[in-house]
Formats: structure tokens, sequence, C-alpha cells
């Protein structure tokens, strides 16, 4: 009886270990008169992705930026 009980034990730490907060991605859609219309998102990681590609800036900055030069972003 006990190795049951430690079997369903284990069993339940090792699927509340695997089990994480879903991390969701805010993306917007970017246009400028200089540029083709592009996606920049906030990943899990807190940076800007413009179009896949990891910007290794903060979001908030790099939208921010953004905007100071003009660029449109539907929010």
């Amino acid at each position: 009886m006990k190795k049951i009980v430690c079997g369903v034990l284990l069993g339940s730490l090792v699927f509340l270990a695997s089990c994480k907060k879903d991390d969701t991605v805010e993306c917007l859609s970017c246009t400028s008169e200089f540029t083709a219309s592009f996606n920049i998102c906030k990943e899990s990681d807190g940076n800007a992705w413009v179009n896949g590609q990891n910007t290794k800036v903060p979001y908030d900055q790099y939208l921010k930026d953004l905007e100071e030069t003009g660029v449109e972003c539907n929010r």
C-alpha cells in the first residue's frame, strides 16, 4: 500500500511540476510610408519580436521608438 501511495504522490508532483502558466503573445500590425506592413509581438521574454525575429529590445521601448518615428500600429 505504501508503494502505491508513494507512486501516486510522485506522479502528482511530476504532473504539477510540468504545468506552467500559458504565455500569451501580444501582437500588433504596423505600417509606415517607408516600409511594408510588419508584425511586432511581445513574446514571453518581454522583448519585441518583429516578423519572428528577436530584437533583443524590451517591447514597450521598441514600440515607443517606432511610434516616435511615425510608424502606426493597430492597438
